[in-house]
């Protein structure tokens, strides 16, 4: 296998480090005059008859405002003018508190409120705040108030997912996607402000999902009533939904995984015991994802979802599984020494260079289809960069820190 492909070569060093400089170009035109992100073509034109989504243009301030922290030209700025659209511009909803989920193209508003955008915006107000750009810490101070009085429940120690837009009435549902963008925030907001109690809040998340998978052979189940009952044929109808399908999807237990171990690792209220316990959790979610998931069809890539015997449903690949699964195989790795998973790190990079990396834009493809075609059902051109981008840089940052911070104290390998 080409060096290149090899994690800790200077071939493999040079390829994400070209390609995050790359990917930070092609992003550049992001920004709509309200402070909104607007959603990416193929070619990195800004597509303007689309929502301007919060989620989105959280991730770009993120991922800009490490690219500042990188010394790259002119992030700072980009993410300077995302940021402005939480705190004095188009997504900001001042009448009832929070954010609104997006805008359309008109500038009429998006219903509802999202713990899943929310958690976004302190991701973003937590990198930003490490970049010094002005107004984080005020920004980062509102979007925890927020998230603590709206989205976070005390006594599950779990996450909402969604109130209507005047935080009147919330949904019964519950859900484990925002609740891993919860954990990603939380930890990035300790890491950032010093203030572990959001430790401890992703540890009561952690604690609880590691539960819900082990007692269903490591595929996690994503849905759930307002009893966090598990909801196994949820979406059912829709098996290929960019935010609730159905079944397991094998690129969730690989990004638990990664989450998982960054907790263990930096977390002071645990014991070695319980870290190791954690980490061989994070360890059978990574392995049991991989088994299911990863050329499932007879094809590289690894497939959007499976059903609960770890059969493929949705054969699609989507370009934010292998960058998880590229994260998660460095970081396993450099946690536990085991040279599988640096053999999984090849693999996966090998296909990313072979098959996902648009060499054209030094952007990602964000849909294949099962024979490796692109495909533009679900993830039309590409809307962000968030997950290409961190997958760049995670493979050399300290797997106990937020990838943020880890780029802000010089803590990359």
């Amino acid at each position: 296998m080409e060096k290149k492909y090899q994690i800790d070569t200077a071939e493999n060093r040079a390829f994400f480090r070209d390609g995050a400089e790359a990917l930070l170009t092609f992003g550049r035109a992001f920004p709509s005059p309200g402070g909104g992100a607007y959603y990416l073509g193929g070619r990195g034109e800004p597509q303007k008859d689309r929502n301007r989504e919060t989620w989105i243009t959280a991730r770009m301030v993120h991922v800009y405002s490490i690219g500042a922290m990188l010394g790259l030209p002119d992030c700072e700025r980009l993410a300077a003018s995302a940021m402005l659209a939480f705190t004095d511009g188009e997504l900001r909803d001042r009448a009832n508190g929070g954010y609104y989920p997006g805008v359309r193209a008109d500038g009429s508003i998006l219903p509802d409120k999202q713990c899943y955008a929310h958690a976004f915006v302190i991701l973003a107000a937590s990198s930003a705040l490490l970049a010094g750009i002005p107004g984080a810490e005020a920004l980062l101070a509102d979007a925890e108030d927020v998230f603590l009085r709206r989205f976070w429940d005390e006594k599950e120690g779990m996450t909402l997912d969604t109130w209507d837009t005047a935080f009147t009435q919330a949904d019964p549902y519950r859900g484990l996607n925002a609740n891993m963008h919860t954990v990603e925030a939380f930890l990035a907001a300790a890491d950032a402000a010093g203030d572990d109690e959001w430790r401890a809040r992703a540890g009561r998340i952690i604690e609880r999902v590691i539960a819900f998978a082990e007692g269903n052979d490591w595929r996690i189940p994503e849905h759930y009533t307002e009893a966090w009952v598990p909801d196994p044929e949820c979406s059912r109808d829709r098996p290929d939904d960019p935010f609730k399908p159905y079944g397991a999807t094998p690129g969730h237990g690989i990004e638990w995984a990664r989450l998982i171990t960054q907790w263990a690792l930096s977390s002071p209220r645990i014991d070695e015991g319980k870290r190791a316990s954690c980490i061989r959790a994070a360890e059978n979610l990574f392995r049991k994802a991989v088994d299911d998931g990863w050329n499932a069809d007879g094809a590289p890539g690894i497939v959007y979802t499976t059903d609960w015997d770890g059969k493929p449903v949705v054969h699609d690949r989507m370009h934010w599984t292998l960058a998880e699964a590229i994260n998660t195989s460095a970081v396993l790795f450099r946690v536990t020494g085991n040279e599988e998973y640096a053999h999984r790190f090849s693999e996966f990079t090998e296909y990313l260079d072979q098959c996902v990396l648009d060499h054209e834009t030094g952007s990602w493809y964000h849909q294949l289809d099962r024979e490796n075609r692109l495909l533009e059902t679900v993830w039309p051109g590409k809307c962000d960069l968030y997950h290409a981008f961190q997958a760049m840089l995670i493979p050399y940052a300290a797997p106990s820190l937020s990838v943020a911070s880890a780029v802000r104290r010089g803590e990359l390998i």
